[in-house]
């Protein structure tokens, strides 16, 4: 990001992103060029310590878990088309626990869709990306704020839970220039990065007791690393029946159950008495805030809940639903994804869904379904 004596500049959440990113501590852009991130693809050669431009995306997601088995931490962008290739090589960073984020940046589907118009339509496919359905953490921007802070939340997990992070975004936000004060983002310092002193010999997937094993790079000077994709006990061998590399594996799930509170991020805007919440999350929340506006303005009592990390899905979040008599789940897609992962595909008489493609939803498309 340019340095300015100016307090307000002209600026898209990409830029916002990638500079978030790079002070918390990310080493390495490794990119394949798609629209819409093409601008992080840019953004990244002026601002990353390393930028490599892959010949496809398996290949990125490969090089990625190359760089972070020797202590970097990279970064990608894509969309869904690149994130359909790169499923299978994310499983095998996610099961040998490699830190790096990925910034995806959704569009119309299905397939290649349309490339230039934004949507919500990723939530179903992440929620089973990894097999045997564990959890991968997907943080969720809702305004320039959230995407400085976000960035860096994502690098933080990323390192502290030794595993593959999903920052979730929509062509809207990363491709449109908007007038904002940088003066309200927070100062980012480079996440730590502590690695493993062992005394004596060293097990590179025994975990501590935040069940995150701790981390040493291949190549280091005084013990041998193994990464594992497969089943794996604690050195990293495949010994797929025994007790320790059964348990090793639910302990990918485990480990984020143990520290959802540290994984949970919303933003809850509660007005007393209130018998409706409407709920949504990234860029349908501009939306959904007008509305809230609109409707007290009336003297209509309405709570809003935003939700800033999706999966693992947060229980305070699905509390603070189950203390109202109607839910409005606000989301540009189809079927209603978010509403479905929390209360699947039934319905209920207590919530109502405000869904739409094509564009994005206006305040009055929310408050007209409520009426």
């Amino acid at each position: 990001m340019e340095t300015t004596t100016a307090k307000t500049t002209l600026i898209d959440a990409s830029k916002l992103i990638t500079e978030a990113l790079v002070r918390a501590g990310s080493d390495v852009f490794i990119g394949y060029p798609i629209t819409p991130t093409n601008l992080f693809y840019r953004y990244s050669q002026q601002r990353f310590p390393a930028f490599y431009a892959a010949p496809d995306e398996i290949t990125v997601l490969q090089w990625m878990a190359g760089f972070s088995t020797a202590g970097k931490l990279p970064v990608t962008a894509t969309s869904f088309p690149g994130l359909a290739l790169m499923v299978e090589s994310l499983n095998m960073a996610y099961m040998m626990e490699l830190p790096m984020v990925l910034v995806i940046v959704q569009r119309l589907g299905p397939s290649t869709g349309s490339a230039t118009t934004g949507a919500q339509g990723e939530l179903a496919l992440l929620n089973g990306i990894i097999s045997g359905g564990y959890p991968i953490p997907v943080f969720c921007p809702s305004n320039f704020e959230d995407a400085w802070e976000i960035a860096e939340k994502s690098v933080k997990t990323a390192i502290e839970f030794r595993t593959p992070v999903i920052l979730l975004s929509s062509k809207e936000m990363v491709m449109t220039n908007k007038s904002f004060d940088l003066d309200r983002l927070k100062e980012i310092s480079p996440v730590p990065r502590p690695l493993a002193k062992p005394n004596g010999s060293f097990l590179p997937y025994k975990p501590g007791k935040n069940l995150i094993p701790p981390f040493l790079p291949v190549g280091n000077d005084s013990h041998r690393v193994r990464f594992n994709a497969s089943t794996h006990d604690y050195e990293g061998l495949i010994r797929k029946n025994s007790p320790e590399s059964l348990a090793n594996t639910l302990r990918l799930k485990e480990k984020f159950e143990k520290r959802m509170d540290e994984l949970t991020l919303f933003d809850y805007d509660r007005a007393e008495g209130a018998d409706d919440l409407i709920i949504t999350y990234g860029i349908s929340a501009d939306a959904a805030r007008d509305a809230v506006d609109e409707l007290r303005a009336k003297g209509d009592d309405v709570s809003l809940l935003i939700l800033k990390s999706l999966l693992p899905v947060p229980e305070e979040a699905i509390n603070i639903m189950d203390s109202y008599k109607r839910l409005v789940f606000v989301e540009e897609n189809a079927t209603g994804q978010l509403k479905e992962l929390i209360y699947g595909k039934r319905n209920y008489n207590h919530i109502i869904q405000v869904n739409k493609i094509g564009s994005l939803i206006t305040p009055h498309e929310i408050i007209n379904k409520m009426a």
